[in-house]
């Protein structure tokens, strides 16, 4: 039976509704607590709450926002990643989760108590230069993006965060950099290929097509990184990037022929191949 709107809806009820829009309980949930200015896990003990009229109202813009296709991080402007709560803004590729195993393999090549020297290559949001920074209060860490205004993001997150060992340079890759040397030099970069229909899907029609492809192999930005890392890394330093599934054997063999040692890819939870690295002498 149709709902009559002149009725305040409980949470649950207009949680449903939504869910049956959407297709999709979570999103639903993390519209509705934007909406109602809560956490999510609020919405469980408030699930027999009445929606005010005002709430009802701009949450069912929300739904139609998210019906149209935009992706819920712009609608919010939010997302997690790691352990912080990140803005973001169309002018930033929305931070993956799978993006967190990047992190981790970085962090496990830093020293936990002694200065050391990260760099991340088109940082966006910032997300992966301030999970490092703030696992390693000791490290310097400076992150470069070719766009001001996806910098501007990422400070405005450096300051939410009180993080202040991470500067900012704008530049295409090592452009900004001059002759600086690190031990780890990171990056997510660029890897669809640019006629992937993908890119006509979901959430990547609303994310900076610079951001997310690159070149017919989709290994543009990927060989201009390999190829002048060595000229930015200390001796016995290493190199580590986010790619696609399928371009674990290019990334180590683009390595190999750069220099690079001790190469390895490392896999996602969904068993693909997802970072791979190597070691300058």
């Amino acid at each position: 039976m149709p709902h009559n709107h002149s009725h305040p809806t409980q949470l649950r009820q207009a949680l449903s509704d939504a869910t049956q829009r959407l297709g999709d309980r979570v999103d639903a949930e993390v519209l509705l607590a934007y909406a109602l200015s809560k956490p999510r896990s609020w919405l469980i003990a408030h699930a027999d709450d009445l929606l005010s009229p005002d709430h009802a109202a701009a949450y069912a813009v929300l739904i139609e926002q998210r019906e149209a296709g935009e992706p819920v991080a712009y609608i919010t402007g939010r997302r997690g990643f790691w352990s912080l709560d990140l803005h973001v803004t169309p002018a930033t590729l929305i931070p993956r989760p799978e993006t967190e195993l990047l992190v981790e393999l970085a962090l496990e090549r830093l020293p936990i108590d002694k200065a050391c020297r990260v760099l991340d290559l088109g940082t966006g949001s910032g997300a992966i230069a301030l999970a490092m920074a703030r696992e390693r209060p000791m490290a310097q860490v400076v992150a470069t993006d070719a766009s001001g205004d996806a910098l501007a993001v990422a400070q405005n997150n450096a300051r939410r965060h009180h993080i202040g060992n991470v500067s900012f340079a704008q530049g295409d890759w090592f452009g900004p950099l001059d002759d600086r040397r690190f031990d780890v030099i990171v990056s997510n970069p660029p890897y669809i290929e640019a006629d992937d229909p993908h890119l006509q899907q979901g959430d990547l029609r609303f994310e900076p097509i610079s951001a997310l492809a690159s070149g017919r192999d989709g290994l543009d930005d990927i060989r201009r990184i390999v190829r002048d890392a060595g000229l930015h890394l200390a001796s016995g330093g290493w190199l580590l990037f986010e790619h696609g599934w399928h371009q674990g054997d290019m990334a180590r063999s683009l390595l190999r022929d750069a220099g690079f040692a001790e190469l390895s890819t490392a896999r996602d939870l969904e068993q693909r191949d997802r970072v791979s690295m190597g070691r300058w002498q």
